[in-house]
């Protein structure tokens, strides 16, 4: 799997209040754009919704350093999405064969490897999971 290469850097900060802000913000800039629920268009799925409901619900099950560690890419994760047309990893919930989840992997600016996560349902609607870094 090629990654996509994206011009974002990861978001500075060392604190989780900082990386919280930073992150936040650019979660706002997505927000402004919609009076409903917060997406981003992806040209992977022929430019399809791609909403953000469970994300803060699954970031917020992490421990505080674990959040500031996926939260610094959260901007390289929506400009992926939102551009990347490179294929994803797919993997098929043995327990509920109705979901599907892709895996994208992308490089920041700083030759950083990070991965995002996207959710389809039973319905066809895709859901942003997760971004995280490359495990060491």
């Amino acid at each position: 799997m090629i990654p996509y290469q994206t011009k974002s850097k990861k978001l500075s900060g060392t604190s989780y209040g900082e990386v919280m802000r930073n992150a936040f913000a650019v979660y706002d800039e997505v927000k402004k754009k919609t009076k409903r629920r917060p997406y981003i268009r992806s040209a992977y799925f022929k430019k399809d919704k791609v909403f953000f409901d469970y994300f803060r619900e699954h970031l917020f099950q992490k421990l505080p350093k674990e959040r500031v560690r996926r939260l610094k890419y959260f901007k390289a994760a929506c400009e992926l999405v939102k551009n990347s047309k490179l294929g994803p990893i797919e993997k098929i919930e043995s327990f509920e064969k109705k979901e599907v989840l892709y895996r994208f992997s992308g490089l920041t600016a700083e030759k950083d490897l990070f991965y995002i996560q996207i959710k389809e349902d039973r319905k066809k609607r895709l859901y942003f999971m997760s971004c995280f870094p490359e495990t060491k």
